[in-house]
């Protein structure tokens, strides 16, 4: 019996070792970096977007990656620079909204669909994407913005539609349709396999300025070419899925001007069904604050 009460002491006393060595090691973390150990990448992407209304910096610091990418030419690269912006909206007098749509993850990346208000400066309507490193941190960013605009002729606007995300078993599938879609039509290599993407005439259309289905695009397109604007897809640069839903990021140009291109596209029983895009004009050289290029 008392070898028996012995041994069991014996256990009692090390498990309490071994509790309190695991809440040294936990200690020795920031509330922070504990939490982010059970977070998801989107979940870390969405926390480091609302670090712009929090003001939050300690969090913003603990989700970056010491090399930080920054691939929006309007502000410098690296952690630093990021931090740097998150302490200016906080000092703001407007405070900054951050109201994220949809939210998406394929493989080392999280792509976003947000609506921000800097500092009250006018909402903007973005795609966000956040790559992610070999220990979880955030690495890398691209982003397109425009304003919030107007219901567009068929009365939808930049950011409503279907949320669901679907059909994860077809992710690849609809990955590569939206490919080959970019090629044959957005490209204009094989223009008439376009009816072959879509179901008849049903074509959901946020773009601010296009109506619905097919004919609502060559209609649009139409009067961009009386009016001898161009649109132009020279390069395709990512193209990220998650089941039902593929965002392409394209280079090109709008009316002979340098134009990033983000769409988002819906697909649905193989079909491209609905569609939400950002367009935004590619700054010059000369302002940009880093080097790292739009794409």
């Amino acid at each position: 019996m008392k070898k028996i009460l012995s041994l069991t002491m014996a256990l009692t006393m090390l498990g309490t070792a071994l509790t309190g060595c695991g809440s040294k090691d936990a200690a020795a973390k920031t509330p922070a970096e504990n939490t982010q150990q059970e977070q998801s990448q989107t979940e870390k992407a969405l926390a480091l977007i609302n670090t712009f209304a929090t003001g939050d910096t300690d969090t913003a610091r603990s989700l970056l990656a010491d090399g930080y990418i920054q691939h929006n030419l309007a502000y410098g690269t690296g952690a630093d620079a990021f931090i740097g912006s998150v302490e200016y909206l906080a000092s703001a007098d407007v405070k900054t909204t951050v109201n994220n749509i949809r939210a998406f993850e394929d493989g080392d990346k999280v792509f976003l669909q947000t609506v921000y208000n800097f500092a009250g400066a006018g909402e903007q309507v973005a795609f966000d994407i956040f790559r992610f490193d070999e220990n979880g941190k955030i690495a890398e960013h691209w982003d397109n913005l425009a304003a919030l605009a107007e219901p567009n002729p068929s009365g939808h606007t930049q950011t409503d539609g279907t949320m669901e995300i679907t059909d994860l078993d077809k992710t690849e599938e609809n990955r590569e349709l939206v490919k080959n879609f970019l090629y044959d039509v957005m490209q204009g290599n094989n223009l008439d396999k376009t009816p072959d993407y879509f179901d008849g005439d049903n074509y959901i259309q946020h773009n601010t300025g296009i109506a619905d289905g097919v004919s609502g695009l060559n209609a649009a397109l139409g009067a961009l070419a009386e009016q001898g604007i161009s649109m132009v897809y020279d390069d395709v640069h990512m193209v990220l899925a998650q089941g039902n839903f593929v965002l392409a990021v394209s280079e090109g140009t709008f009316g002979g001007t340098p134009t990033s291109y983000y769409d988002l596209w819906r697909v649905e029983n193989g079909k491209i069904a609905e569609h939400w895009d950002v367009m935004e004009t590619i700054a010059d050289q000369s302002t940009w604050q880093n080097q790292n290029g739009k794409f």
